[in-house]
């Protein structure tokens, strides 16, 4: 059996802004679609039709799904409870991909630098709230 992992984020209104921004740090391919895309009127609610129904974006190793949350007042993703762990094989690919998040409004939350297990580690948190942790082999 074929499986993949993706991380599903459910954005506070800015999802469209959030993958256009990981498809030009990480490229491949991205879908949009909205709720102005698909039939709601038989829907509880009616959701604004430039909300992001379902986001997709494949590239290679990296896979991420998403979309705006239906709730108004929904939360922010600013949180420490979860994070993103990106695994590399060199410290220079890790670096590459730091320096695009660092350039699109990132803050570095702790540098990438060698840690005591050997291998290189940093993390950074995105404009959109999303911790982002970086790993690269010794």
């Amino acid at each position: 059996m074929a499986m993949q992992f993706s991380p599903n984020i459910s954005f506070p209104g800015n999802a469209a802004a959030a993958f256009r921004h990981y498809q030009q740090i990480f490229g491949g391919e991205l879908e949009l679609l909205t709720y102005g895309d698909v039939p709601t009127e038989d829907w509880p609610f009616q959701p604004a039709p430039d909300a992001v129904a379902h986001a997709t974006l494949n590239s290679g190793p990296v896979s991420i799904a998403g979309g705006d949350a239906m709730e108004e007042d929904a939360p922010g993703l600013r949180s420490d409870v979860y994070s993103l762990l990106l695994q590399f094989d060199s410290v220079a690919e890790a670096e590459g991909i730091i320096n695009a998040f660092v350039t699109g409004g990132a803050e570095v939350e702790m540098p990438f630098e060698q840690a005591p297990w050997g291998d290189h580690y940093g993390q950074v948190r995105d404009q959109f709230g999303v911790l982002w942790m970086f790993n690269a082999s010794a």
